[in-house]
């Protein structure tokens, strides 16, 4: 499959194999076990299992594995609550759209969706990723950005769309200079309304807020509708406890959300 455009000075698909190209799988949940037993100790045992049986199996489940494979395997999301309406969001990758797609079930199947109510994101790898300026950083935040294509860019001429990708090139780079991570960009329009997403390591909303303001100079929404999110990153097995149902209980007996 083609890429929807070409490569730029800043990012390049050399390095993304053929048919067997990566597949990103991002998601935005919200909890809703909200009933004692909808989520239990066994539903989570049975959760973290297959996590630990995708690792094997080629999976990536966090931002910061995507730049450097030898991080900790064991999965992190983002904790969005605090700007969001989802709890939280995540980008793991997998060997291929085929295993994206039953690696979704098993997780649905073993717990996830009785845990969160989830949008999952699924589409192959375009561009490769590429690592901010200085030494590697491990940031503690990340940043999702979705975007679709609009009517003014399917009715633009090559030339102006190259135009309008150099002009991009200029934004990125200074996200890269701010010692952003930027994991390539991975496209969705497979199954969703959405054509790409890109996902980024941060130190914290502020470095996002300067990265945005540098692509709002060179016009860079001109061309597309856009989705932001922000959150801080969370190793997933401390957000995944089964609610302590027993903790609070008002006077009438009805229970608390521990």
């Amino acid at each position: 499959m083609s890429n929807l455009s070409g490569d730029t000075d800043v990012f390049s698909s050399e390095q993304v194999g053929g048919d067997s190209r990566p597949a990103i799988v991002a998601f935005t949940a919200v909890r809703q076990d909200i009933l004692d037993g909808v989520y239990t100790q066994e539903h989570r045992d049975r959760l973290t299992a297959v996590l630990d049986e995708l690792v094997t199996l080629g999976w990536v489940l966090s931002l910061r594995r995507i730049f450097d494979r030898d991080a900790d395997p064991q999965a992190r999301v983002l904790e969005t609550g605090f700007a969001h309406d989802h709890d939280i969001a995540g980008v793991f990758e997998a060997p291929d759209i085929d295993a994206a797609l039953s690696g979704t079930v098993r997780l649905e199947k073993a717990g996830w969706a009785r845990l969160f109510r989830t949008q999952w994101l699924i589409g192959p790898r375009e561009f490769a990723p590429v690592p901010g300026s200085g030494a590697p950083a491990d940031h503690q935040w990340g940043f999702i950005a979705l975007w679709e294509w609009n009517d003014d860019w399917c009715r633009a001429s090559t030339r102006e769309r190259a135009l309008y990708d150099e002009e991009c090139d200029i934004a990125f780079r200074g996200d890269l200079e701010l010692g952003v991570n930027i994991a390539g960009r991975h496209r969705l329009d497979l199954c969703h309304h959405w054509h790409h997403i890109g996902a980024w390591e941060i130190d914290g909303p502020e470095m996002a807020g300067r990265a945005i303001a540098g692509h709002e100079r060179v016009a860079d929404f001109k061309f597309t509708t856009s989705r932001h999110i922000v959150g801080r990153s969370r190793p997933l097995n401390d957000l995944i406890e089964p609610r302590d149902f027993t903790r609070a209980a008002s006077p009438r007996g009805s229970t608390v959300n521990a």
